[in-house]
């Protein structure tokens, strides 16, 4: 009778090891917070994130690129989502060119975009422009090649 009543011990030992334990945690019931904080909406973030903030330029170009009209799109609608956010657009440029040039090439680059986004219903006065010209590389492309270079020939847009 013992081998019986320790057989019987020993399947419920592990029966009880092998079966799943459920706890419940905030996601799953739907009470308290995520665990991931969530992105702001109207902000820079939500701006970078879900939308996006930068449109790309030719070598020594400043016309938009019809696949980069789509990014500004998309901007042009979140800005009439929030109406209360102000933007800059920051033209820049790669490394080559002298730095005047490439400061007049990085505004006519941020003057592109923000005409773009005002033809699109954005009023003119919620968008300012600057120019950085070769002074702020992408953190990312610092290299001396087209690789590097296509990244930094951009304009970026920012919530003010």
């Amino acid at each position: 009778m013992n081998i019986k009543i320790i057989g019987a011990l020993s399947a419920l030992v592990l029966l009880s090891a092998c079966a799943e334990k459920k706890t419940e945690t905030a996601a799953a019931t739907g009470t308290g917070t995520a665990a991931a904080p969530s992105i702001v909406p109207g902000s820079e973030e939500d701006l970078a994130k879900n939308v996006g903030d930068r449109v790309f330029f030719d070598f020594d170009k400043s016309v938009l690129k019809t696949d980069e009209k789509a990014t500004l799109d998309r901007q042009s609608a979140w800005l009439a989502k929030y109406p209360n956010v102000n933007v800059q657009v920051a033209g820049n440029c790669d490394e080559r060119g002298t730095e005047e040039y490439n400061i007049a090439l990085g505004q006519r680059r941020a003057n592109a975009a923000r005409d773009y986004l005002v033809a699109k219903g954005t009023a003119a006065t919620r968008i300012t422009t600057i120019s950085y010209g070769k002074d702020r590389p992408q953190p990312d492309a610092l290299c001396h090649d087209e690789s590097c270079w296509s990244k930094n020939r951009n304009a970026i847009t920012s919530v003010k």
